[in-house]
């Protein structure tokens, strides 16, 4: 049971208290999803125009964090202090799960991957008539109170970098640390269908074989999650694929591992489209009428080729492609042949983007097809809960360097 934290606004008339408690779906989900609507922001796209990404949860506002071991949502709600008969308001929300992941930069051979409890906050939302009076703040620390009950070692949280209201917030009064700079990569899902390369051969892995292979490959990586076989049998998973050279021999995923090619690669699909759905407001009308124009072009000749621009100023799915890896010289080429599967596998599924999100030295990052303009730079924040890390194998890693990779769980994209 979470236990209201009251907190105090002076109004010019009366003074209203806030109490921070548990989401009931019965009856807050209206309220929340206002709170939503209201909080949506975006980049502006210069000029006049300014454009937002909205995003639709489909009714369920806990569609993000439904999939994790462990997870709460909690609301902040006026209660009129002054006598004025106003009623309750649900102001602000914050969302949180708590997991098991590897931590530290690099596992010794040898060595058992080092895993940390860590918590994740997301979709922190404040009215914006209650902005920068604490309620944020307020909401962070009731979370990470959960979050410390639940065992959690570590809380960090992701934003865009040019986020300066966030980073300002979880930096300057709640106590994190800058820690990693992933780039998040989007490609629009064409009207043609992308042609397979000839000289990959791509092989869909069943859940046993794609856990295996990734604890094998992903035993050092930073965030890489100790429930994978839970994350690989989600509904919401479409399938984890291998490219390897056209030509090689398939055994087993066994002894693929004991010999691997001099060149490899993987990538799993997640269906967002199923889970959330977004949108582009506020778009100049020539630049509506331009990606029509492509469409129309790409769906009457489509051997032309056309790169035709998605309607992304409807409601749009996208696919996330997660655990992205790979070995060997050849291997960004292999991404790449494996991301025009996934192309592929989007546009049979009506999604408009296909995306991900690697580290700034992800070896294989240089095969990942984007456009520039649909993608971000992210900013994830970590703070340390749990004291005692004065020895040990890992110590303090709010500290630790990046390594050159990093795993991104799909069920908090």
């Amino acid at each position: 049971m979470v236990v209201p934290v009251p907190t105090t606004f002076e109004g010019a008339r009366e003074m209203e208290v806030v109490e921070v408690r548990e989401y009931r779906e019965d009856r807050d989900r209206a309220a929340v999803e206002e709170v939503e609507r209201e909080c949506e922001v975006g980049s502006s796209g210069g000029g006049e125009a300014k454009m937002c990404l909205f995003t639709d949860l489909l009714g369920d506002p806990l569609c993000r964090i439904r999939n994790s071991p462990a997870y709460l949502m909690l609301v902040a709600e006026t209660a009129n202090g002054g006598g004025g008969g106003y009623g309750r308001e649900i102001i602000g929300l914050i969302r949180g799960c708590v997991k098991t992941v590897v931590s530290g930069g690099s596992v010794q051979a040898g060595k058992d991957p080092i895993y940390s409890k860590v918590a994740y906050i997301l979709g922190l939302r404040v009215s914006p008539r209650y902005r920068r009076k604490g309620v944020g703040k307020k909401l962070v620390g009731r979370m990470e109170e959960w979050f410390r009950q639940s065992g959690a070692e570590y809380s960090y949280m992701a934003t865009e970098q040019d986020n300066e209201a966030s980073v300002r917030l979880f930096t300057g009064r709640c106590g994190y640390s800058k820690f990693r700079t992933p780039s998040v990569l989007v490609h629009p899902v064409f009207g043609h269908a992308l042609q397979p390369s000839r000289n990959a051969a791509i092989r869909k892995l069943e859940p046993r074989e794609a856990e295996l292979l990734y604890r094998w490959h992903f035993a050092a990586v930073e965030f890489f999650p100790a429930d994978i076989d839970a994350v690989l049998s989600k509904e919401l998973s479409l399938g984890t694929f291998l490219a390897v050279p056209a030509g090689t021999r398939w055994e087993s995923v066994e002894a693929f591992m004991d010999a691997p090619p001099a060149s490899w690669a993987v990538m799993s699909v997640w269906n967002c489209m199923d889970a959330f759905r977004l949108e582009v407001r506020g778009a100049p009308r020539l630049m509506r009428a331009a990606a029509v124009a492509t469409r129309l072009v790409d769906r009457a000749a489509p051997w032309l080729k056309i790169p035709s621009i998605p309607n992304l100023f409807a409601p749009f799915g996208l696919y996330f492609l997660y655990g992205v890896g790979g070995a060997g010289p050849a291997s960004p080429r292999l991404v790449r042949a494996l991301c025009r599967h996934a192309h592929n596998m989007a546009r049979k599924g009506g999604c408009g983007v296909v995306a991900t999100e690697v580290s700034a030295c992800e070896p294989v990052r240089a095969g990942v097809p984007h456009w520039a303009r649909l993608g971000a730079e992210d900013l994830w924040c970590i703070k340390r809960l749990a004291d005692g890390y004065n020895h040990g194998p890992l110590g303090d890693w709010t500290k630790a360097p990046p390594g050159r990779s990093i795993f991104v769980d799909p069920r908090e994209f």
